[in-house]
């Protein structure tokens, strides 16, 4: 029965006097959630900001939708570092065997590329979601998109806004799958932060993670060469202990600084001594393949009446925006020393001094802290009620770990939801 009440519409029905799960978030981790708790016998509805569900997940795939990693378990889990015993079990309840198989199921093919990632056979996003959206509204899930979440009114019912006005929703249980704040048009804007926090839910402020940073440029460098990849470099990072970290892959150039894949890789813990430091260094090595004994025979070689670029292209492979890098960070003496000049291209320094903006980052680190959670991932302060996704104080490198860590933790969620209304059918949350 839908009734008005004011200008709000109220919704208090309960479809098949089944109890409703309502899922806040079109996100894997929503979208996941909805499916465990529809798969397990509740009636569930999925609620989302946008007007259509699952864009970041579009957008992830652009580039090929990495969905996981092959690599043992053990492996696997260290990368969620020290959230590792949080996540841990919803992680093992769905590993990256698993998810492949639910991808199948999906008609969806999947491969493990050679450095271990799994992907779709024709690395595309759309394919997938589109036949994933086909089986949940099968299994008779109900979406309603343009409703942004404002909290819960006087009632205690779920409050929404639409394009039909304000909308109340009472529901036996809730999945909040709201996710992070990086790329908020694509409705991750983290405005559920401060709905909780007036709540006294517990957050862990939200900050940057697998982002890129701010090195102070000259405008030379940062004109010819933003843009530019910095292909097979080694990139050395200080731990805040002081542990020294080593990432082999690429990296971009940008007009601010850097970022790319082995920039991410590193970033949680530059972001972390940026933070309490003020600035943070990393050491390029720009030839990896090379022993520094033999890049200094290298070098010492003669170099005749070729130019000092000639020589570091012939005799080190150095060229085009490593080159840069070399004139940009080493003084001019070093480069009639053969000796200085080898150390130096075997451990370049570079400054960082801040991280990119939150909204810039790829994911999110901080949120809803797992003191506020059970093991159900429920809220203690309300029954009923659970969190998953990247809304969770949790972060882990790109490489197919944040995927498998939002889809992990919404099915545990819509588990211990659609368990939740079979226990206290009569309790709304």
């Amino acid at each position: 029965m839908t009734m008005s009440l004011g200008t709000i519409t109220t919704v208090s029905d309960y479809r098949n006097s089944t109890a409703m799960v309502v899922v806040i978030g079109g996100g894997p981790a929503g979208l996941m959630a909805a499916e465990a708790a529809v798969t397990a016998g509740a009636s569930v509805e999925l609620y989302d900001a946008m007007s259509s569900v699952g864009r970041k997940f579009l957008l992830a795939g652009k580039g090929g939708l990495n969905l996981s990693h092959s690599e043992p378990m053990e492996s696997f889990l260290s990368r969620y570092g020290s959230r590792r015993a949080l996540i841990e079990p919803a992680i093992r309840s769905f590993p990256a065997a698993a998810l492949r198989t639910w991808a199948h199921e999906l008609g969806v093919k999947t491969f493990i590329g050679t450095s271990g990632r799994i992907f779709p056979t024709d690395l595309k996003a759309a394919p997938l979601l589109r036949a994933w959206l086909r089986r949940l509204r099968k299994a008779g899930v109900q979406f309603h998109v343009k409703h942004r979440w404002r909290g819960w009114d006087q009632d205690e019912k779920l409050l929404f806004t639409s394009p039909q006005g304000p909308r109340s929703v009472q529901a036996h249980a809730v999945v909040l799958a709201l996710g992070g704040g990086s790329w908020p048009h694509l409705g991750s804007d983290a405005a559920w932060v401060q709905i909780l926090a007036e709540r006294r839910v517990p957050i862990v402020p939200l900050r940057p993670a697998n982002c890129g940073f701010d090195v102070r440029w000259s405008e030379y460098f940062r004109t010819k060469f933003a843009g530019h990849p910095v292909k097979t470099v080694e990139v050395t990072a200080n731990t805040m202990d002081g542990t020294a970290i080593r990432r082999m892959g690429e990296f971009v150039i940008t007009a601010n600084g850097v970022e790319g894949g082995i920039i991410y890789m590193v970033s949680s813990h530059v972001r972390d001594v940026i933070a309490a430091k003020g600035e943070a260094m990393l050491w390029l090595d720009l030839v990896p393949d090379r022993p520094l004994r033999r890049l200094t025979d290298d070098l010492s070689q003669p170099r005749g009446k070729r130019t000092m670029a000639t020589h570091l292209k012939r005799r080190a492979g150095i060229m085009g925006a490593k080159a840069g890098l070399l004139r940009e960070v080493v003084p001019q003496a070093v480069f009639t020393d053969p000796v200085r000049l080898a150390t130096v291209l075997k451990s370049l320094p570079l400054k960082l001094v801040a991280p990119r903006p939150l909204e810039e980052a790829i994911s999110t680190a901080g949120g809803v802290s797992f003191e506020a959670l059970d093991t159900r991932l429920m809220l203690h302060s309300f029954p009923g009620v659970f969190c998953a996704g990247e809304m969770l104080d949790w972060e882990a490198p790109t490489g197919g770990y944040l995927l498998t860590g939002c889809l992990a933790t919404g099915r545990h969620a819509g588990d211990a939801a659609a368990a939740w209304v079979q226990r206290h059918p009569a309790q709304p949350a």
